[in-house]
């Protein structure tokens, strides 16, 4: 058999042997039962060959992604709680976004408890295993669980209370902007119900509960609204459901995705020349994107404030991870978004122009930083084209009309600063004064002094 027709795949199988010999020799007997055993345990390896066809794996491999399926299917129907689990698999191939997965100073649960280059509530750990994927926590027994999650739940907690203060327990500002950005990646996350009963048990809840809201708005998040009723899942999910903000009504609101976009789409430059001005909108929600049409011809596109800084790559990226794991049942709104701009921005004029209108705020470097990073996290997404529909639908009919690009293409050339604008308010000054005064000479009655004139002449002597 070739070997392009087969498959090799080793095992070791470890084997624990344990052998039970009385002290004096010989078989174990009546005797002998006072005599205290001596217990010894041996490891032994074995290594199991087994060949697999081709076929076998192509059978398998659609065996697999039908269980997938199923399971999605299953998670949907149950509305399941989504569970802590690890980074998808695909987003994990791109060697660029490593760093944006890997904690970098402070390690929290169980995926990367343990590591060597990282630091290191007994009646509900039940439910807190429930809250991670099965094999993130089958290797700790209930007392190691606990203690781990009742140590890292009360480290969150203090960093966001002490924030403000970290400087004088001697902790090192670049110190402090890695455990922001480790407490905000996916497979850093603490269960919120440990969170919620940590501070319950605290003498200062309140505190501890506005530290959680400053610590949310500080990276991007909306104030509570108080017509949500979900619990979130871990900070994370607290983060994103703040920026992406309320949900929208039921008839809008599609959970299906698709990879056919229905309109072509331009960049800032190419929408700026056909009469498209960009506005900053009101609120920072991610869903506050808008096309307003004015006097005919001027369309308005208002876009949320992003600020874009060294954190902006793993905070953006982990909500994306989060949206796709199978269990978390949701219509890719940060994914959408992160598409929407990508989408804008092809070029560092495209972020000049955002900039300067006040929408995006470069904390980063250059313009063309910005914009290599907004191309490289939209790398292989694929958003829910029905969020951005309606915006998508306006711009391209706007676009598509003939007339109103051309007058706005006047406009543009015409009046794109205050000096040429005044200029043409000069002129149609100055021709309205000289149209009045020649309708005056033309029409006016005749003045005393012409009248006087007109006499003299008339009667020389």
């Amino acid at each position: 058999m070739s070997e392009k027709d087969e498959n090799v795949v080793c095992m070791k199988k470890e084997l624990s042997v344990t052998k039970v010999t009385k002290s004096g020799g010989g078989q174990a007997s009546g005797g002998d039962q006072g005599q205290p055993a001596e217990i010894t345990t041996t490891e032994q390896t074995s290594e199991v060959v087994i060949t697999i066809h081709e076929e076998a794996i192509r059978t398998r491999r659609g065996e697999k992604l039908k269980k997938i399926w199923e399971v999605a299917e299953a998670a949907q129907k149950q509305n399941a709680e989504p569970k802590i689990q690890r980074v998808p698999i695909m987003l994990r191939d791109h060697k660029i976004f490593d760093k944006c997965f890997e904690p970098r100073v402070v390690a929290l649960g169980p995926y990367h408890h343990g590591k060597e280059k990282y630091e290191q509530v007994g009646d509900k750990i039940n439910d807190l295993r429930e809250c991670y994927d099965e094999k993130a926590t089958k290797d700790y027994d209930d007392e190691a669980l606990a203690w781990m999650l009742f140590v890292d739940g009360c480290s969150t907690l203090e960093f966001m209370y002490k924030y403000e203060k970290l400087e004088e327990f001697k902790i090192k500002r670049d110190q402090v902007a890695f455990a922001e950005q480790d407490m905000l990646l996916l497979e850093n996350q603490l269960p919120h119900r440990l969170l919620k009963w940590l501070i319950k048990k605290s003498k200062i809840h309140q505190e501890l509960n506005t530290s959680i809201e400053g610590f949310i708005r500080m990276h991007g998040g909306a104030p509570r609204d108080p017509a949500t009723k979900r619990e979130p899942t871990h900070l994370l999910d607290l983060l994103r459901t703040r920026m992406v903000g309320c949900p929208p009504s039921p008839s809008t609101k599609s959970g299906r995705r698709s990879t056919e976009g229905g309109h072509s789409f331009r960049n800032v430059q190419e929408l700026q020349a056909a009469g498209i001005h960009f506005r900053y909108s009101k609120t920072n929600s991610l869903r506050a994107i808008s096309f307003k049409l004015r006097f005919q011809c001027c369309g308005f596109l208002y876009l949320p404030i992003i600020k874009v800084d060294d954190s902006m790559r793993p905070k953006f990226m982990n909500m994306i991870a989060y949206e796709m794991c199978s269990d978390f049942q949701n219509d890719f709104e940060v994914t959408s978004y992160i598409g929407f701009l990508d989408s804008l921005i092809d070029h560092p004029d495209d972020v000049k122009h955002l900039r300067k209108k006040g929408i995006v705020r470069n904390l980063l470097g250059s313009d063309e930083e910005v914009a290599q990073l907004f191309n490289e996290i939209a790398t292989d997404l694929v958003p829910n084209d029905a969020i951005y529909r309606n915006v998508k639908t306006q711009i391209e009919d706007h676009y598509k009309t003939k007339w109103k690009t051309w007058m706005a293409q006047f406009f543009h050339d015409h009046f794109n600063s205050p000096w040429t604008f005044l200029a043409f308010i000069g002129v149609l000054l100055g021709l309205g004064l000289s149209g009045i005064q020649t309708w005056y000479a033309v029409f006016s009655d005749p003045s005393p002094c012409d009248a006087v004139c007109k006499y003299l002449k008339t009667h020389p002597g």
